[in-house]
């Protein structure tokens, strides 16, 4: 039974399997190929065409159904899936995202199974290889970059350019259409540049280094689908000048501080001469102080003060000092104080002044000296007249002329004609000069030294000879007075009016006559010296290969050298020098012109001018500070006695000036207040009240007080003036000596005076220091005393101590002063009585001698000086008019033998 059924079970089966082949008999079909696409981070892909696969043995069960899509190759990242067993449709997917950055294009093999004879897919049957190609398309995801950071380039000023340079950029998307940049911007706006799509800049003008010598310009970029750069990117272009000959590395303006001695003004300045090849190099540097001063910054202390300060011998006569009670002559001029007040006069061709009879020199003979400072131009109109600074012609009847000197067609003319008494042949007479420095409207020192029959004129130091010497006749004696004039030449006679001609136009300033001797060249160099100038710093650092030259002033200074490194060097040490405690503040011009000489050639490579500023910083002013007792009280017998008393013993001169974060005088600087040491140039005495009474008191000076110093002396009724360009401790000395003396004191209540003094004519003024003298009556003598430090060194801080007190010490300090005033109380009282009982003994005695001289209480055997008031000094009364001393003969008394 078992074996029945077994052999029934293989005949079904075989039965089934025949059934089967031929129910399935055929394959699946498919397209031999496919094209796709897909977009990247899509999952779906466009086939084309579409994915369908057919079976023959359709509509048979399974063996007409497609059951698979297989995928064969490459490992790609699709999926075919059946969307529909008996059409055959399918879809190709992507198992993950698609990144066409990645990998554009795919390529594999594609079969399609049906689903067998049966439903357990037995004997599926499968179908051709298709080749599938599917491409990815890109998605516009990525910004352009700029494949620099940064980007330079240099462009020459004055040429367009096609191209400056060019910046690319670059993007990650993998098409054509997102990948490639397709335009350029430039972001930053009025810039004188363009830019093309492919990223070249060109300049749409032409560039000027002067007006700016770099440019920053910021550029961005687009691709095809129109996506801006991130970030943009800055492009650098330099602007490089053309190679222009000249000076390079200066500054236009450099500042001085006073006190700070030499100065370089160009320490980085070097030549370019673009490679020229040049054999030598000539540079003049020019320093322009005409503006200031008389010409440059000198000192400006008085005429008479400047000839003591450089040595000249006395006895020269002012001409033109400041207007004065005693010195009026000039007071109709006009004047000009310009700067530090420095007494100028201007002449407009209407003023003129005489000099009084008493003035004039009497006993000029073949040896004296004219000199003076003058200012003058071209003179107006075609035919150009005299014009006179000096002239001594006849007073009345006749117009001669003895000697004078005048201006004449830009020509210095001396004239000079003597009497018969003294010659009495043809001799020279006009002496004629031609300079270009008379016309120039500069400042200049003139002086003419006088060797008859010789002259010699000095102008600014430096020597001239006359080019024209004419000879005349003496001029016969007659008793005719003559008249010495300024600004012009007095005619007296062969005129129905007598009246002043061949007036000057131009400025003057410190006309002196010296009589008997002429002024050596080393006094008339001091004299016009300028305190500023033009230095080289290091000198001894020089090359030897480089030739220069100072002219007189050192405002001008030539070099000359073959090396262009040498010229370079020499002229990094150029210097400007101000030797000036108080310059005077304010711009000065340098002006530098150069040539250079090539091989062959006289000039081959022009260089422009220079023009520079030197700014002289204002200095720190003084303050001049005099103290001391402001109260002498003194018995009579000391008023009375042959040396009478000292009232200004215990007085101090001091000066301080106040220095900020600049300071100059002191290295290292430290700011705060400083003791400056410097000369002043007067001190006045003025009585405060009633003038002195010559009858009984004097104020006096004795005259070995001024031994071994630049200082005279003059005094009057209304006081005693000390003057003359010295130091402060000289001053001191000197004010320390002076001596009041009252023969009479009885009558005396108290006498007061008021002592100033001043630095550089005036400038700089101290404070008004007032003194009372007063007799002792009911009590003892009282000085009150304002100490001042002691004499100071060149410069040093003051210091002020910070007082620290505690309770105790001031209950001690306290209780100390109550015993010293009562015991000083109990002595007052003493010496109080002791006194009383003396002045009522010498009053009594001073009565019975009422007959006697009074001015035997003193011996002035010795000497007696009687004092010109023309000699009382001119700034007097043009500083404190009200202070004037009083006209008159001054009379002045020496104590001690001169």
């Amino acid at each position: 039974m078992l074996g029945v059924p077994f052999a029934l079970v293989w005949v079904v089966l075989g039965l089934s399997c025949i059934l089967a082949g031929k129910v399935n008999k055929h394959k699946p079909w498919i397209e031999t190929s496919y094209h796709g696409v897909i977009t990247e981070n899509m999952d779906t892909v466009l086939l084309d065409p579409p994915l369908v696969a057919l079976d023959k043995d359709a509509p048979v069960p399974y063996a007409g159904e497609i059951c698979a899509f297989k995928i064969h190759g490459q490992e790609a990242p699709f999926e075919a899936v059946v969307l529909n067993r008996t059409s055959g449709e399918g879809v190709l997917r992507a198992k993950g995202p698609v990144d066409c950055e990645t990998q554009k294009e795919y390529t594999f093999i594609i079969q399609a199974y049906d689903c067998g004879a049966e439903a357990s897919g037995a004997s599926w049957k499968k179908s051709h290889k298709a080749v599938v190609h599917i491409q990815v398309d890109d998605v516009n995801e990525f910004s352009p970059v700029f494949r620099e950071p940064m980007y330079h380039a240099s462009a020459m000023e004055g040429k367009i350019y096609d191209s400056i340079l060019q910046v690319e950029a670059w993007d990650q998307d993998c098409s054509p259409q997102y990948s490639q940049i397709c335009n350029y911007d430039i972001v930053t706006s009025n810039t004188p540049f363009a830019i093309d799509r492919n990223g070249n800049i060109r300049n749409t003008e032409r560039l000027s280094y002067d007006k700016k010598q770099r440019y920053k310009v910021m550029v961005t970029a687009f691709d095809c689908g129109q996506k801006r750069a991130t970030e943009s990117v800055a492009v650098h272009i330099d602007v490089k000048p053309v190679c222009k000959p000249g000076w390079q590395g200066w500054n236009k303006q450099v500042d001085y501080e006073p006190g700070t001695g030499s100065k370089q003004l160009f320490p980085k300045m070097h030549l370019e001469t673009c490679d020229g090849p040049l054999s030598a190099v000539r540079a003049m540097v020019e320093l322009q102080t005409s503006h200031i001063g008389k010409g440059c910054d000198r000192e400006t202390y008085s005429e008479k003060s400047m000839q003591k300060l450089c040595g000249a011998a006395s006895g020269s006569t002012d001409l033109l000092p400041a207007p004065s009670i005693s010195t009026n002559w000039t007071a109709s001029l006009l004047t000009d104080s310009g700067r530090d007040s420095d007494l100028i006069f201007n002449f407009d061709g209407r003023q003129a002044a005489n000099v009084p009879e008493q003035v004039v020199p009497q006993n000029l003979t073949d040896q004296f000296t004219i000199a003076t400072w003058m200012k003058h131009g071209p003179s107006p109109g075609l035919r150009a007249e005299k014009e006179t600074l000096l002239c001594n012609s006849d007073k009345t009847e006749m117009n001669r002329h003895h000697y004078s000197l005048y201006v004449h067609n830009c020509r210095l003319v001396f004239l000079l004609r003597r009497d018969f008494t003294q010659v009495d042949t043809f001799r020279p007479a006009e002496f004629h000069w031609k300079l270009e420095q008379i016309c120039d409207k500069e400042w200049h020192y003139y002086v003419i030294n006088v060797e008859f029959p010789a002259v010699t004129l000095f102008v600014d130091g430096v020597t001239y000879e006359p080019y024209l010497v004419t000879d005349d006749w003496p001029i016969h004696p007659s008793s005719i007075d003559t008249q010495l004039t300024v600004g012009a030449c007095w005619q007296g006679g062969e005129v129905s009016t007598p009246r002043f001609t061949q007036f000057f136009r131009g400025s003057l300033s410190g006309l002196t006559i010296r009589p008997g001797r002429i002024e050596t060249q080393k006094v008339i160099s001091c004299l016009q010296a300028c305190k500023e100038g033009l230095d080289i710093h290091s000198l001894e650092s020089l090359g030897k290969d480089i030739k220069f030259h100072f002219n007189p002033a050192q405002s001008v200074l030539v070099m000359e050298g073959e090396d262009l490194e040498s010229v370079n060097t020499a002229m990094a040490k150029v210097s400007y020098i101000n030797s000036r405690q108080f310059p005077t503040a304010g711009l000065r011009q340098l002006h530098i012109t150069t040539t250079v000489q090539c091989f062959g050639e006289d000039i081959c490579i022009s260089i422009p001018d220079i023009k520079a500023l030197v700014m002289v910083l204002p200095p720190s002013e003084p303050r001049i500070t005099i103290a001391g007792s402001d109260q002498l009280v003194r018995p009579a017998a000391d008023l009375r006695g042959a040396m009478g008393v000292a009232p200004f013993k215990e007085l101090r001169i001091t000066s301080t000036v106040t220095k900020g974060d600049g300071c100059v005088f002191v290295h290292p600087c430290l700011p705060g207040v400083l003791e400056a040491m410097h000369n002043l140039d007067y001190c006045d005495v003025l009585v405060i009240g009633e003038e002195l009474n010559p009858e009984k008191e004097s104020l006096e000076i004795h005259h070995s007080s001024l031994m071994g110093k630049h200082l005279d002396a003059t005094n009057s009724t209304s006081g005693i003036s000390i003057y003359g360009v010295d130091s402060m401790a000289h001053y001191e000395e000197a004010l320390r000596q002076v001596r009041y003396r009252n023969w009479r004191p009885a009558t005396l209540s108290n006498r007061r005076f008021r002592l100033t003094c001043s630095e550089l004519n005036g400038r700089y003024t101290s404070n008004e220091f007032n003194l009372e003298v007063s007799l002792v009556h009911n009590a003892a003598p009282v000085e009150h005393v304002n100490h001042m430090a002691v004499q100071s060194q060149y410069m040093r801080s003051v210091h002020h101590p910070l007082m620290v007190h505690s309770v105790n010490s001031h209950i001690s300090a306290a209780t100390v002063v109550v015993v010293i005033c009562i015991a000083a109380l109990v002595c007052i009282v003493v010496l109080g009585i002791y006194r009383l009982h003396s002045t009522h003994q010498d009053s009594s005695k001073s009565e019975e001698d009422g007959a006697k001289d009074p001015e035997m209480d003193w011996d002035d055997s010795t000497l007696t000086i009687t004092v010109n008031p023309m000699e009382v000094r001119g700034h007097y009364t043009k500083e404190f008019p009200e202070k004037a001393l009083s006209s008159g003969m001054a009379r002045v008394e020496w104590l001690g033998v001169e």
